[in-house]
């Protein structure tokens, strides 16, 4: 049984959330401080975090950070807040969905299944220079373990997957993506400039991530067996 913890300190938006995650089979710890929900998954043994962005003792951006420096745990931010360049800002520190305030919380059930669904990783073979544990959902570049997110890592394995082969924007999110319809234009741009800049501070002179302009990405490197 999946154990999802919501940090959220408005009793009656936990108390539906808390209900529909639990009615589909999910079992939740509800935290209302981002202290103790930070303790908490410190110690582990949990599959995905929600994160309000509005705290009582901080801010749920500055948190998503903090956890983003120990753990790869998908995380769901809940926000009264819709413009966009919140949204992307969400997803450039390491959210893997955004959800606005109101919403259906069978739908943000759905996207919890959606994102355990996809948790596992895209299969892909050893790479020349990238190394991929698909059981753990991590990826190694030359030799360095890389502090991905969710869709950072399914972007990543993807393109490794088929080397050479162009990926339009529609295709990644497609495949990546719990929810492609809701996801926006600059989505996969934002994760691909934020995979560059992790890919060059280990390795400057490459850039194995190549743009075709009005096609899409594809990852140019020889693919050599483990």
């Amino acid at each position: 049984m999946p154990r999802i913890l919501l940090i959220e300190d408005e009793a009656a938006i936990a108390d539906t959330v808390v209900y529909a995650l639990e009615t589909e089979g999910f079992r939740v710890t509800w935290k209302t401080l981002g202290r103790e929900g930070l303790a908490l998954l410190r110690e582990g043994g949990l599959d995905l975090a929600v994160l309000d962005v509005g705290l009582p003792d901080g801010n749920g951006f500055e948190l998503c950070k903090q956890i983003r420096t120990f753990s790869q745990i998908p995380i769901i931010f809940l926000t009264a807040r819709s413009e966009e360049i919140d949204r992307i800002v969400g997803l450039e520190i390491g959210a893997d969905d955004y959800v606005t305030k109101p919403f259906s919380p069978r739908e943000l059930a759905a996207r919890v299944k959606a994102i355990l669904k996809r948790s596992g990783g895209v299969a892909a073979p050893v790479v020349g220079g990238f190394e991929i544990d698909r059981e753990r959902s991590l990826i190694r570049y030359q030799g360095q373990r890389l502090d991905l997110t969710r869709y950072e890592y399914l972007i990543l394995a993807l393109l490794l997957g088929r080397p050479e082969r162009i990926f339009s924007r529609e295709e990644i999110m497609d495949r990546v993506w719990s929810d492609p319809a809701e996801s926006f234009d600059r989505a996969v741009d934002t994760h691909i400039k934020t995979l560059r800049a992790k890919l060059r501070a280990i390795r400057e002179d490459e850039e194995p991530i190549r743009t075709h302009r009005g096609m899409g990405y594809s990852f140019s490197g020889a693919v050599s067996e483990a």
